[in-house]
């Protein structure tokens, strides 16, 4: 049987441990420290966490409201200039700050995966419009191509970019142009050939109906390079005819 004088040491220590970790919580319970940015939070707990229920997505809002995140700071301070917020937060289907955000950075034996943003996160309504939050590199070719961002890139990952012009249409002599020439009004889902190849679509109808083809809508079918007039057929094959 223990003895009393040993409970009274185990009791003595338990409550020892406990206020510790009420003084001292980064030395004693914190997962390591705090973003500089919140480093005033560092002895007080429960600024964040709430009790036995973890950190709590009303107290981070109570600082950061969720109509100025991406735009101001818990101060007021403009974080970009007018124009150039990112305010992608508040098109969030629930403000889940944990789902990318952690503040403590442990020992990095038990240092969890770092969180990131994925725009499974975002209301389905808005996911599509890139250019809210994305800058397209200053090139030539991200010049031409506006905002389709979608065209090029996916959504779970930036890069690599997976589009190949070449799959559809090798872009080789006179065809080596600007997008615009094809793509007009910035839809890259669409293209012409009527911006260089002045036909008459009555003549071009009868030519092809001449060869047996209905379906002319879709040029690149069968001229697959626009090498020639007669172009290089789907299967390598030329195509006779003058289009």
């Amino acid at each position: 049987m223990i003895r009393r004088w040993a409970l009274w040491l185990i009791a003595a220590n338990l409550c020892g441990l406990i206020a510790l970790a009420f003084i001292f919580p980064q030395q004693m319970v914190a997962p390591g420290p705090l973003i500089p940015a919140h480093a005033g939070f560092a002895n007080n707990c429960f600024a964040c966490h709430a009790p036995f229920r973890g950190v709590s997505v009303q107290r981070c809002t109570a600082c950061h409201t969720l109509a100025e995140i991406g735009i101001r700071t818990t101060t007021g301070r403009l974080m970009r200039k007018d124009g150039d917020a990112v305010a992608f937060h508040q098109s969030l289907t629930e403000p889940n700050c944990l789902a990318c955000h952690s503040d403590h950075s442990g020992p990095k034996l038990v240092k969890a995966t770092k969180q990131r943003f994925a725009h499974t996160l975002l209301r389905p309504e808005v996911r599509d419009q890139c250019a809210t939050c994305h800058r397209a590199p200053k090139t030539p070719l991200h010049a031409q191509a506006g905002t389709n961002y979608a065209a090029c890139h996916a959504q779970t990952g930036w890069k690599p970019a997976t589009f190949d012009h070449s799959r559809y249409f090798a872009l080789i002599g006179p065809h080596k142009t600007t997008c615009a020439t094809c793509h007009t009004d910035g839809n890259f889902t669409r293209y012409t050939c009527y911006s260089c190849h002045e036909h008459s679509p009555a003549r071009i109808n009868a030519i092809h109906a001449e060869e047996g083809i209905r379906d002319i809508a879709n040029c690149v079918r069968c001229h697959r390079s626009g090498s020639g007039e007669g172009g290089e057929g789907r299967e390598g094959g030329e195509r006779g005819g003058d289009d």
